[in-house]
């Protein structure tokens, strides 16, 4: 891909690749997922050049795997609105290559389409849910985090790599043994 294509700009302290009609690897979470104290310090360490881009992901995978937070995700009427969500579109605005709703948070793997920008992707996904999903739960207030976390896909090893972790979360996260035991994935496989 032309480097012409690729633009990275920062909403706070998470840097954001976006790139034309490119594949996509994001993640979204609750709004309660992970601990602001927590979440402040590792933004400090990236300030002060203590922790890279790469580590702060991965630190918030692992807390995010831990289950931190009301996970309304885990609410079955709620999963199942996201991935209604997610089709939706699919097609449309987006393909859909692979996904997994966890207790807390949301990966999605998606190719971008037309001129389809992905911070509008996600607002409309995470603007739609959230709604929907305050209903079901007869709550009102946040539901998402305001920022989420995304990768554009480089390669066809990365590509594969990433549909491996998605479809393996709840494997990794101890909620299921196998992947296509996880109903809210693409790996499901219906007994």
């Amino acid at each position: 891909m032309a480097d012409s294509l690729r633009h990275k700009h920062s909403r706070g302290y998470l840097p954001h690749y976006n790139v034309e009609l490119s594949t996509q690897f994001v993640t979204f979470r609750l709004a309660d997922s992970l601990p602001q104290n927590l979440l402040q310090a590792w933004k400090s360490e990236i300030e002060r050049g203590e922790c890279t881009d790469v580590d702060f992901r991965k630190r918030i995978e692992h807390y995010l795997d831990r289950g931190y937070g009301s996970c309304a995700l885990n609410d079955h009427r709620v999963a199942a609105k996201i991935r209604e969500t997610l089709f939706k579109w699919d097609d449309e605005r987006y393909r859909l290559i692979a996904w997994v709703v966890m207790p807390n948070h949301v990966h999605i793997l998606i190719e971008l389409l037309e001129e389809n920008s992905l911070s509008e992707i996600m607002h409309s996904i995470k603007s739609f849910t959230a709604h929907e999903a305050n209903k079901i739960l007869g709550r009102g207030g946040q539901f998402w985090f305001v920022e989420s976390f995304d990768r554009y896909i480089r390669d066809a090893r990365h590509y594969h790599a990433t549909i491996r972790y998605i479809e393996n979360n709840p494997v990794k996260a101890g909620l299921c043994r196998t992947a296509d035991e996880w109903e809210f994935s693409t790996a499901f496989v219906p007994s």
